[in-house]
This record gives C-alpha cells, structure tokens and sequence, in this order.
C-alpha cells in the first residue's frame, strides 16, 4: 500500500483540528500541526522557538527583509546572514513535509501543506469552514472565553492565516479551487465530515489503497 497523505485547512473555530483527530483514530495515521515544528527545529538545527515566533505572524519588516535580493528556493546555510529569515524557515518546513510524505501516511493541519505538496497524486487536500458566528461560538466554548473576544480572536487567526498563505504561495488561503474538498461544518456533524474525506480518499486512491 502506498502512502496518502491528507492536509487540512481550516477556520478557526470550524472543528478542523477535531476532525483531523477523529480522522487520526479512524485511519490509524499520525496527525502533524504543532508538532511539525519539532521535526522541523530537529532537521535544521534552528531553535524551535525560531519557528514559532514566525508561525503564521508576519510584519512589514520581515517581509521587507525576506524579499530583498534573489531567492532560489534552497535552504540557506548556517553561515549566511539570513539563516533565520522567514522564508529560509518555512523552506526547511516544506523539506520535513515532503520527508513526511515520502515516508508515511498522516494527516497534516495548515502549513501550507496543501500547496506544498500539490503535484503529488496520494494527497487529499481538504478545506474545513463555518458560518462565522458559529466559529466564535465553537472557539468561545473551546478556549472558555466570552463570545465576544472569541470573535475577534476567529478574525484575527484566519486573517493571519490567509496573510502567511498568500505571502508564501502566492494564493487565497480559502480559495476553493485550492482544495479537492471542502466542508462546512455548520451543514454536516464532524463524524460525517470525517466519513466524506475518507469517500473522498478512498475515490481518489481507490479502495485497497485504503485500510
């Protein structure tokens, strides 16, 4: 059996962590999100917290000091002046992700997996949305805050989101031509969320490639 891989976008507060677990458990793969960056810190040598700081955060300055000067892709040596910059961090992100998905099936959550691994045949690209209201109420009973913050907080992380989308790829975050399915949790339950993308799976790769 060859591997799949499935990456999931999604809003925040539109239950696409959750099904990204439940999916875990159903397909007996490992979910990677935040402990991407672990594999990523141990494969570059960079502090974790280097990664971090850049996750999904970006400022003018920083994309002034990344876009100065030609780029071609390549991870840029411990010795160069721009180790450490944003666009050298999220290149060493991409390498663990193809390392990933050459050597096992899971399920990768945001960093820009979808786009990264966009020429590959065994990969599901899934996009999981809500009503936004609906999301800042999911988030304010997730995170046990008024609903009130929880709505500014629902714009702020998908706005971010979609800035570090596009500053990397070049295109809309929630487009959906970007994805091969997407979801909206506000018309189906989570569990059936989690029985389409493995359908979906299972049209795209056939059925004995899926257990």
């Amino acid at each position: 059996m060859e591997n799949f891989v499935i990456t999931i976008g999604r809003n925040c507060g539109s239950g696409g962590s959750e099904i990204a677990k439940m999916l875990s458990e159903r397909l007996n793969v490992e979910v990677y999100d935040k402990n991407l960056m672990k594999l990523v810190s141990d494969n570059s040598g960079i502090n974790e917290e280097m990664f971090n700081l850049a996750d999904e955060h970006l400022k003018n300055s920083l994309l002034f000091r990344v876009s100065r000067g030609a780029y071609d892709g390549q991870p840029i040596q411990p010795e160069s002046g721009n180790f450490t910059a944003d666009k050298n961090l999220f290149d060493y992100q991409a390498k663990v992700i193809k390392g990933l998905a050459d050597s096992s099936s899971c399920i990768i959550i945001g960093r820009c997996a979808d786009w990264i691994l966009r020429d590959r045949y065994n990969t599901l690209r899934v996009f999981i949305g809500a009503d936004k209201e609906s999301c800042a109420e999911r988030e304010s009973k997730r995170s046990f805050i008024p609903l009130s913050k929880a709505r500014i907080k629902v714009d702020e992380k998908d706005r971010r989101r979609g800035e570090y989308y596009r500053f990397y790829t070049n295109q809309q975050w929630s487009e959906p031509r970007q994805y091969d399915l997407c979801l909206n949790t506000d018309a189906y339950t989570f569990e059936q969320c989690v029985d389409f993308i493995i359908a979906a799976l299972k049209v795209k790769l056939g059925e004995s490639q899926i257990t």
